[in-house]
């Protein structure tokens, strides 16, 4: 099993009477794409500064690299990268500039930090825009600009805070394509969105949050397996009676039905051939259907169910 690079055990922070963070153990190690998600108040923020010892937390304990993390512990800070929701770049500094600053932080040979920043400005697909002005930049360029100055000193771990917020789908895809070669190029990486689509697609393991505390986590098939939906399945059907929406709730794993404005809406909870037997049922009772689909459970379907909480809701 890979070496722990971040252990949290019953960490908590206290804001007057606000308990932000509750007793929160998590581990995440080394080589992971580390999903954080949780609804706005659960303290991933807070998890999160408590990591960088930006905050003085009232209990537990948080080693970073298998070293306790204290606010002087630069040794160990030079090991991360910080890309946070709010981008924060210099407006008075071109593209290259600004890449340049930031790296000068932590690598201070001129010739090394000409290579990385080089390295930083190709990654992030910034080339034509080196020397831009920030204000110049549309939404998109701005994020990857941010992404660029967080990652160019190379950072063994790396913290992506909400990176993809207000994108275009072209930018989107680099930064989500980027992250994942950052991974393979060795990167630890912590992910937090609110867009569960890509949290699916880049996250080898997740954690999700609420009220302080540690409520679910595991692969996102684990996290699946948890619930108790495990099959959903719409069908377009005209004139039900309730004696007939009665029959498929009687049906072997369904649990819910719902029957509106002409679409039949079932839940199951397992089973491999749910939609051959309602099908099979449906075809018994000469209940004439349309369009068919089925899907399988989704990470918000873990989330709302978990948690209480539509997601994408709780980012507005």
């Amino acid at each position: 099993m890979a070496k722990a690079v971040i252990e949290i055990e019953n960490l908590v922070k206290r804001y007057k009477e606000l308990v932000a963070l509750d007793h929160l153990n998590l581990t995440i190690r080394e080589g992971e794409v580390f999903g954080l998600l949780g609804p706005n108040g659960s303290g991933k923020t807070t998890a999160i500064n408590c990591i960088l010892a930006l905050l003085h937390f009232d209990k537990g304990s948080v080693k970073v690299f298998g070293e306790e993390m204290q606010p002087d512990s630069y040794d160990i800070k030079r090991k991360i990268g910080v890309v946070l929701q709010n981008v924060a770049v210099f407006e008075e500094l071109t593209v290259q500039e600004n890449i340049d600053y930031f790296c000068s932080l932590y690598v201070k040979e001129k010739s090394v930090r000409r290579q990385y920043v080089e390295e930083a400005i190709s990654f992030s697909g910034l080339e034509d825009f080196r020397k831009f002005f920030p204000k110049k930049l549309s939404g998109g360029l701005l994020r990857r600009l941010n992404i660029a100055c967080g990652i160019a000193h190379k950072p063994r771990l790396i913290i992506l805070d909400e990176p993809t917020v207000a994108v275009d789908p072209q930018s989107r895809n680099r930064i989500l394509e980027g992250i994942q070669k950052l991974n393979r190029e060795g990167a630890t990486i912590i992910y937090t969105s609110h867009y569960m689509e890509e949290v699916e697609q880049i996250c080898s393991r997740i954690a999700i949050l609420d009220q302080g505390r540690c409520v679910a986590s595991g692969t996102k098939e684990e996290l699946k397996a948890m619930i108790k939906i495990g099959e959903k399945i719409h069908l377009e059907a005209e004139g039900m009676t309730s004696e007939q929406m009665e029959g498929i709730r009687r049906l072997r794993h369904v649990y819910q039905v719902d029957y509106q404005n002409g679409m039949l809406k079932i839940c199951c909870n397992g089973g491999k051939h749910n939609l051959v037997h309602i099908l099979d049922y449906m075809t018994k009772e000469e209940i004439s259907f349309g369009r068919v689909y089925a899907e399988l459970p989704t990470l918000n379907d873990v989330f709302l169910e978990i948690t209480g909480k539509q997601l994408r809701d709780s980012a507005e």
